[in-house]
């Protein structure tokens, strides 16, 4: 299912906020016994932040932290995000958001380098973190892009469950984000993992046209923020001010079930970045 969420529900789905993420839920046939598989929901939130540097030209961490509280994600993919730059006064932003929104884990990926500083690509994690590794996408002498892939270790009564989790920022040109994707899905990172394997592409696909998708499905990967019905149509994430394009998308595939997907419609979102934050919550066996 997919909704906006902010002020109001839409009443097809969790209201933001109204349960912890993450936990065992039981699995019930239809005659209403009990199923021995347990499930857990994986809340999983993509957020371009802009460096944290609003549509008022302020930076505002604070406001990025509020958004990070009010939707609790297990998981957030942030891409822009400084480190040590002077437009965001030298801070490690990624650490900052982390330890305001209690996150034990995080990961950081810089892949532009500033005159002073640097920014790329934050992973903040609620669960423990294996492996980290910053693919590099870049192409030629076209700006830097980068893929950040974090291996996540969910514990489980059956055993611990591992979620391979990808987090990148393509080009503005498409023909250079088709070949940063053929990169990516041709990695070992990716050609590695078995098809069952819960595995999440997310982040800033600066797709206006939804030119991906064939490249996704050749791969296994269905897209989570898309509205189905009698055409497909990415949830719309920007401008932050009058969204018009679903730049900002999830895919997925092996042992996930997408239950839940929206963006925020909230007035702070509108403010805090040029992108709206896009969430989807997962079932994961």
């Amino acid at each position: 299912m997919i909704g906006e969420c902010g002020a109001a529900s839409s009443g097809r789905g969790p209201k933001c906020g109204d349960e912890r993420l993450g936990r065992q839920l039981p699995v019930r046939h239809p005659e209403g016994r009990a199923s021995t598989i347990l499930q857990m929901r994986l809340r999983v939130l993509t957020y371009n932040i802009h460096k944290a540097i609003g549509t008022d030209g302020r930076f505002a961490p604070e406001r990025i932290v509020a958004l990070l509280r009010r939707y609790s994600p297990d998981v957030a993919l942030l891409q822009e995000v400084d480190h040590e730059a002077p437009r965001s006064r030298m801070m490690d932003l990624a650490t900052h958001l982390a330890r305001a929104v209690a996150y034990d884990h995080h990961a950081i990926g810089l892949n532009v380098t500033l005159k002073k500083g640097w920014y790329g690509n934050a992973t903040l994690s609620r669960f423990p973190i294996g492996r980290q590794r910053n693919i590099n996408l870049t192409v030629g002498r076209f700006k830097s892009r980068g893929a950040q892939h974090t291996c996540l270790h969910i514990p489980h009564p059956s055993g611990e469950l591992t979620v391979e989790v990808f987090n990148v920022h393509l080009s503005l040109l498409a023909r250079l984000r088709r070949v940063q994707i053929h990169r990516l899905l041709e990695t070992k990172d990716i050609m590695g993992l078995e098809p069952r394997q819960p595995c999440i592409v997310a982040g800033d696909m600066n797709d206006w046209r939804g030119l991906l998708m064939r490249q996704f499905r050749a791969a296994g990967f269905a897209c989570a923020t898309n509205r189905t019905g009698g055409h497909v149509r990415a949830i719309r994430t920007f401008p932050s001010t009058a969204p018009a394009a679903g730049l900002d998308k999830v895919f997925y595939r092996g042992a996930l079930r997408p239950v839940w997907a929206a963006r925020s419609r909230l007035r702070l979102a509108r403010l805090a970045s040029d992108h709206l934050p896009l969430f989807v919550d997962f079932e994961l066996e």
